[in-house]
């Protein structure tokens, strides 16, 4: 190999290498003064911005600083106003008190003058106590003298008169007390009567002594009667009850005085009319039928019957006649009803007077049990009914209830006045008995022509059943002052010339009216 161009070989590694270090070097220095201006502009805007930052921070901490000082100052001023309104109350409250003290001084010196006064007045009175005193030692002194008795003597005998005369006044209190006693348990028992009236609102059901059975048709009464009345004959010697068959169309008349018998014989009627088979086998099979379906009937005509009154426990056979009874009436009027009817008066009356209310029920419900079987038995219903509450396990109370109803014996306790109270209201009461409507529609009349005789009176009304009179007077006659007058009169009249049960409220109404026209 040649040397010399190993030689410029190596020169020209040799110059590469320091022209390659001489241009990092200026690249290098290059780098550096572009970084140390970068960091120079870099730090250039950090200070403006930190100026600017410092400017908004000093600009903000005093808008701070002037809203504080805005709000202090409004404060202040507040604080102010309220300092000076506790300071004018604490200056009024001063001279209230003030005031108040001059005042209590004044009464001080007020109460030091009266203390003088009394006390003044209280030697004075010592002085004259002992003065009367020593009169009334001598006085004693010469009574004794006068009257020979000693003090003891005179108080013994002074003891005799007072205790005298205190025995006749208690003996006038006691007689004077037990009047107003009975006036007021008069009074009472009449409220409580009335409140029991008012309190029950019940029906009635009226009964007769013939049932009339309507007929399909007029063909019908033939078969009826039979080959030579042997139908008719059958039928009425299987319920014993008379059948009347005229000239009324379409209508077969029941007559018996058993209502009962009546009911089974109008049963058995209408199933054989409705069967069509009418011969005197048939008709006593459905005669025995009608009879024991209508016993069941009965039972639960009694079950809902103590079921409606909420009393219990009454025997079966008890329960029976107690169906009986729909079935039987008095003087028109349904006795199951009016058992019920005055059950429940017991019950309102007995709850009124603190008594049990349960037990009046059941002996009201129970008072006429008599009546199911009086047809049957001699003797009046209630001893008949005495006798089966007896039989059938009923106690002493309820048997002397319904024994003494009609004072058959004389009532002995509470129950027993309450019985006859409630079944004397139940069967006089307006429209449930036929033959007492005339003589209640007499009655009103006769309170309303009471009323309207007296001076003044225009009309009068009598309202709520006989128990309110209303008078109308006239304005022009009747001042305020006698109406109070009237109404005693007219209350006073009543009581001489009615009679009633209860009470009878007066109302007397005084009306003044001004008429006048506008044109």
């Amino acid at each position: 190999m040649d040397f010399g161009y190993v030689f410029t070989i190596l020169l020209g590694l040799v110059g590469g290498s320091v022209g390659g270090y001489f241009f990092n070097k200026w690249i290098s220095d290059k780098t550096l003064n572009e970084s140390k201006s970068l960091a120079q502009r870099i730090l250039d805007e950090a200070r403006k911005e930190a100026q600017a930052h410092k400017k908004e921070v000093v600009l903000q901490a005093q808008d701070d600083l002037y809203n504080q000082k805005r709000e202090m100052e409004h404060d202040f001023k507040e604080r102010e106003v309220t300092l000076k309104h506790k300071e004018s109350r604490i200056v009024e409250k001063q001279e209230r008190l003030e005031a108040k003290q001059e005042k209590l001084t004044q009464k001080e010196s007020d109460i030091l003058a009266t203390e003088k006064r009394l006390t003044a007045q209280e030697r004075a009175l010592a002085t004259k106590e002992e003065q009367l005193e020593r009169i009334s030692d001598e006085h004693q002194i010469k009574l004794q003298e006068i009257s020979g008795l000693t003090v003891e003597e005179a108080k013994e005998r002074l003891i005799q008169e007072i205790e005298s005369r205190t025995r006749h006044e208690t003996a006038k209190m006691i007689r004077q007390i037990e009047m107003e006693a009975k006036e007021t348990a008069d009074k009472k028992a009449k409220e409580i009567l009335s409140l029991a009236v008012q309190r029950y609102a019940g029906d009635f059901v009226a009964e007769e002594s013939v049932t009339a059975v309507t007929l399909p048709s007029e063909e019908m009464k033939g078969r009826i009667i039979g080959r030579e009345g042997r139908n008719i004959r059958a039928l009425e010697a299987a319920t014993g009850v008379d059948l009347i068959i005229d000239d009324t169309p379409e209508t077969v008349i029941l007559s018996a005085f058993s209502p009962i018998r009546r009911q089974v014989a109008k049963l058995a009627l209408e199933r054989l009319i409705t069967d069509g088979r009418i011969h005197p086998a048939r008709i006593e099979d459905i005669v025995k039928k009608v009879e024991q379906e209508f016993e069941i009937k009965l039972r639960e005509l009694g079950e809902q019957a103590t079921f409606d009154v909420g009393v219990h426990g009454i025997h079966p056979e008890l329960v029976r006649l107690l169906g009986h009874l729909q079935y039987r009436t008095s003087y028109s009027q349904n006795v199951l009803r009016h058992s019920l009817e005055v059950a429940s008066l017991c019950g309102i009356m007995a709850a009124e007077l603190g008594h049990d209310v349960k037990k009046a029920k059941r002996a009201g419900l129970l008072h006429d049990i008599g009546k199911a079987v009086d047809h049957e038995i001699e003797g009046p219903h209630a001893v008949i009914g005495y006798d089966l509450a007896k039989k059938y396990g009923e106690s002493k109370e309820i048997m002397h209830a319904i024994q003494a109803h009609h004072e058959d014996v004389p009532p002995k306790t509470i129950l027993a006045t309450l019985v006859q109270a409630a079944d004397s209201l139940s069967g006089a009461r307006p429209g449930a008995r036929k033959e007492l409507l005339e003589s209640y529609v007499k009655r009103l009349e006769e309170l309303e022509c009471l009323a309207t005789e007296f001076e003044g009176v225009s009309k009068a009304y009598a309202i709520q059943a006989g128990r309110e009179i209303r008078v109308m007077v006239d304005s022009d006659n009747i001042d305020d002052d006698k109406t109070f007058v009237l109404c005693k009169d007219i209350a006073h009249k009543i009581e001489e010339n009615l009679t009633y049960p209860g009470q009878i409220r007066v109302t007397v109404i005084r009306e003044r009216r001004a008429v006048g026209y506008a044109k």
